[in-house]
């Protein structure tokens, strides 16, 4: 088990705001991760389209071969290669790899961040990244695809819940008062 490193692990649904927790975090000194970068990789790996389907199928696919956590798995290695003290994982998508990373990091947190359905979809829709839908349809759909793997359960169970519903300089503060309260609980 690594002890060196405090780890904040961050779960949200598509759209809820976990590249603002994580932009907050960075300010704070803390190195990020993004475990969807490991599907990314692996869908342009075997030739496909980043589109938001072909991304759905490669996270189910990835965790059919390899098992629920494979994808934290992948993503200790790049923990243990950052630098910094602090890490930030964006993008914890179930309680399996939740358990990854605490059997692997003695000083392991998990915050999760939450926004209302509709303030979601309009959020993905303006970002326009190649995986994000652009009609309702799919956005119900992607949510329940990341709701399927156990989503749903990895947001219960954070010990920081981040609510980003309207302004963003409040939902910075209420990230740096949980980082706040998450080094402090590490430190002692």
């Amino acid at each position: 088990m690594k002890a060196d490193k405090i780890v904040v692990c961050l779960a949200g649904m598509p759209g809820s705001g976990k590249s603002l927790v994580v932009k907050a975090a960075q300010k704070e000194g803390y190195a990020v991760v993004v475990m969807g970068d490991v599907i990314r990789e692996e869908t342009k790996k075997r030739g496909l389209k980043p589109t938001p389907k072909n991304m759905g199928k490669m996270m189910l696919k990835l965790r059919e071969e390899g098992g629920n956590s494979i994808i934290a798995k992948r993503c200790i290695s790049r923990i243990e290669q950052q630098k910094s003290r602090k890490v930030i994982v964006d993008g914890v998508r179930s309680r399996s790899e939740v358990d990854a990373f605490k059997a692997r990091f003695s000083k392991f947190s998990l915050m999760a961040v939450h926004a209302s359905p509709e303030i979601r979809f309009n959020r993905l829709y303006r970002r326009r990244r190649s995986d994000d839908p652009d009609r309702w349809e799919l956005f119900h759909e992607r949510d329940m695809r990341e709701l399927s793997v156990g989503l749903g359960n990895a947001i219960a169970i954070a010990e920081h819940l981040i609510i980003n519903e309207n302004n963003r300089n409040d939902t910075k503060a209420k990230v740096k008062e949980s980082l706040r309260m998450i080094e402090k609980k590490w430190k002692n």
